[in-house]
């Protein structure tokens, strides 16, 4: 067995595209092994901002050698069929086998060295990497046939034990040279065999696991600020992008001017993480403090001097903020807002301007209608004109992700009332599954109304999702709008038609981590009429309680039995009597409203047949008669006074008698009218069972 080394040597590789070159590179490296019939113990890749490598540990020197047998054609088959194979095996016809009547090909392939294969799958890996976004270079780039790479590929080590697998890229040879670190070590550094890659290049100051770079930066910023009294404000996003950007990374901990304080801390931390790559500190009241961690890439001789100009290049940049934030604050959400009307939201739902004034009406009518408890009216129609206003502020233009927030902030400073400011802020809330949920009336109010707005706005244009395509996010909003109307209780009518669908699919998405099963909320929605999300989740964690009892696994069952061999009657019930004879049924096309009574007077004989029976019923039958006598109109009345728990309850108690029936009674008996009957009574047994839901779309 023998152990392997490949590096891929470059300059600046994205910091973003590290983790994923790792995985890819192990995952083409393990591909070309098997096609060849080679497998390693193990593989381990790594990635740093001038190298992708990986270690296969456990190698084979040699492939196995393997007979390969191809069938043929039969003995006696036409000469042309017998040529024909012969060409496509490279065979004559002495060196095939028959057995039982039939030619067969036996080729044996010997086993390959390992070290070359390797030699042919390296640059067949190189070519084939997908990067995201790659380049060429040189002279040869003026071909499209020369290499694509990130950056300029400019070395390669390939190294099976302690020889070089010899090959070629693009003028690139495979040795076992690399470089280390770009300021702490200077010249090559030869690499004996990949059990030494690890330690050699540590000893040249460069870090090549992943995972340790991120642990000495995790580990290193937070104890710089717990040594300063201070806490790190954690944040894995900002270490995994440093650590792509370090090979010898060093935290260092510095202070900026307390002045800067007096801008919003969201602003600060923004300006920090995305300009610079910086963490901030809280003190030890929770407040952010005059203090950031940044990454070294060296091991500075004077942490002093490095610590300085990171210092002075924030300043810059907390200079520009806190300008946006005083020159902001010169001007009037109110006079902010009017500029809205020169911004298009869609050239078929108008301008920003016009989206606000029907968020803000939506929002009114939600607080007047007490559609929203203890909403002022008022407030929710104010915040709603102003929740946009930020969007053409200097701040806002800077960093896109604070808008809400400064509207926030911006509004708190203008003295607005606390609920108008606190909608502001929070009315694009939730953005995720994580997100914290408004519960503030007025806010509710706001974010529920620019929700229902951007839903129902770009539906009635027909700009819907399709597939894998959101470009208005109309799926994140509606999985928002879903928590804001179940965790607070809101008691209204979300939508219809193919709104509604939509919704209902958001919903099954949504509950799915809450372990709430999709068939159950099919099942409540394919009654239909149901657009009220509180009611509709009652229901559905009633029934799903009350399928997973014996009782509902055993009514479940029976309404299938049922419900199958109405099917398979094809029964209509007796207002489909006349259609199942074939015979055109005079009644089934009035629609004189004048003529309505006596329709009602001829379906009330209709069902006086089936009502009073013209046989004395079988002791199952009328014991299922009684039994949906007491349930159906109980199911219905606790349905109807939203106690879902008390309708399953009722209809549990159908479930012996409906089994009874089915062990002690004929359905299709021999004559008409008991066999009418007795479906109708299936009929019956399945309606009622719909008042609560439709068991035909519950799995199991």
């Amino acid at each position: 067995m023998a152990d392997f080394l490949l590096e891929l040597r470059c300059e600046e590789i994205p910091a973003r595209m590290q983790p994923k070159a790792k995985e890819d590179l192990a995952r083409l490296f393990s591909d070309a092994l098997a096609k060849a019939g080679l497998t390693a113990g193990s593989v381990e890749s790594f990635a740093t901002p001038r190298r992708l490598a990986l270690i296969a540990k456990g190698m084979p020197l040699a492939t196995t050698a393997v007979a390969e047998e191809t069938k043929g054609p039969k003995v006696g088959a036409p000469p042309q069929a017998l040529e024909g194979f012969l060409r496509k095996v490279e065979l004559s016809a002495e060196q095939l086998t028959v057995r039982d009547g039939v030619y067969f090909a036996v080729v044996e392939k010997p086993g390959r060295e390992t070290s070359a294969v390797l030699a042919e799958a390296i640059p067949a890996i190189i070519r084939a990497f997908p990067w995201p976004k790659s380049m060429r270079w040189g002279a040869a780039s003026l071909s499209t046939e020369s290499l694509r790479w990130v950056r300029p590929l400019s070395g390669i080590i390939a190294l099976l034990d302690d020889a070089v697998v010899p090959c070629e890229v693009d003028g690139i040879t495979s040795g076992r040279t690399t470089m280390g670190h770009r300021f702490h070590h200077s010249g090559p550094v030869e690499i004996a065999n990949a059990g030494a890659y690890i330690e050699t290049l540590r000893a040249a100051h460069v870090v090549v696991h992943f995972s340790e770079r991120c642990r000495l930066i995790r580990d290193g910023a937070a104890k710089l600020a717990a040594d300063a009294g201070l806490t790190l404000v954690a944040d894995e996003g900002l270490v995994i992008e440093n650590a792509g950007l370090t090979e010898w990374p060093v935290p260092l901990l510095g202070r900026f001017d307390e002045a800067f304080l007096d801008v919003p801390p969201e602003v600060i931390q923004l300006t920090a993480r995305v300009n610079q790559k910086y963490f901030v500190c809280e003190d030890k009241a929770g407040k952010l403090a005059n203090a950031f961690v940044c990454t070294a890439n060296i091991d500075p001789n004077d942490a002093a001097v490095v610590v300085d100009g990171n210092r002075k290049v924030l300043a810059a940049r907390l200079s520009d903020a806190r300008f946006f934030w005083e020159q902001d604050q010169k001007t009037s959400l109110a006079v902010h807002a009017e500029k809205l009307a020169r911004i298009t939201f869609h050239e078929k739902l108008g301008t920003v301007a016009d989206k606000v004034e029907r968020v803000a009406k939506l929002a009114e009518w939600l607080a007047s209608e007490g559609i929203v408890p203890g909403c002022d009216p008022v407030l929710a129609r104010q915040a709603a004109e102003l929740c946009k206003a930020d969007l053409v502020t200097e701040m806002v233009g800077e960093f896109p992700e604070l808008q809400g927030l400064m509207g926030g902030y911006y509004a708190a400073k203008e003295g607005l009332p606390q609920e108008v400011s606190d909608a502001i802020r929070d009315h694009y809330k939730p953005v995720g599954q994580g997100d914290d949920v408004p519960t503030a009336p007025v806010t509710v109010a706001v974010s529920l109304a620019d929700k229902l707005d951007t839903l129902r706005s770009f539906f009635a244009i027909d700009e819907k999702p399709t597939g894998s395509k959101d470009p208005f996010a109309l799926r994140r909003a509606a999985l928002g709008l879903i928590r804001i109307v179940t965790e607070n209780g809101v008691r209204m009518s979300v939508a219809e038609g193919d709104l509604l669908d939509f919704f209902a699919d958001r919903l099954k998405v949504q509950q799915r981590e809450a372990g709430v099963r999709h068939d159950l909320i099919d099942a409540i929605f394919a009654l239909g009429g149901e657009d009220d999300l509180v009611r509709l989740l009652a229901r559905v964690h009633a029934l799903q309680a009350f399928v997973t009892t014996e009782d509902g696994t055993n009514l479940l069952a029976g309404y299938k039995r049922a419900a199958n061999i109405l099917k398979k009657e094809d029964w209509r019930g007796i207002e489909g009597e006349i259609a199942q004879t074939g015979e055109e049924d005079p009644l089934a096309m009035v629609d004189d409203p004048d003529l309505a009574p006596v329709i009602a007077a001829k379906m009330a004989e209709r069902h006086a047949a089936t009502d009073h029976l013209s046989y004395t019923p079988e002791p199952a039958e009328k014991a299922l008669i009684d039994a949906l006598d007491a349930a159906a109109p109980r199911a219905a009345q606790a349905v109807e006074d939203e106690r879902f728990a008390d309708a399953m309850a009722a209809l549990a108690t159908l479930r012996a008698p409906i089994d009874r029936f089915f062990e002690e009674v004929t359905v299709n008996a021999d004559e008409a009218h008991k066999r009418q009957a007795r479906l109708a009574l299936l009929a019956r047994f399945r309606d009622a069972v719909h008042r609560v839901a439709d068991f035909s779309r519950i799995e199991g």
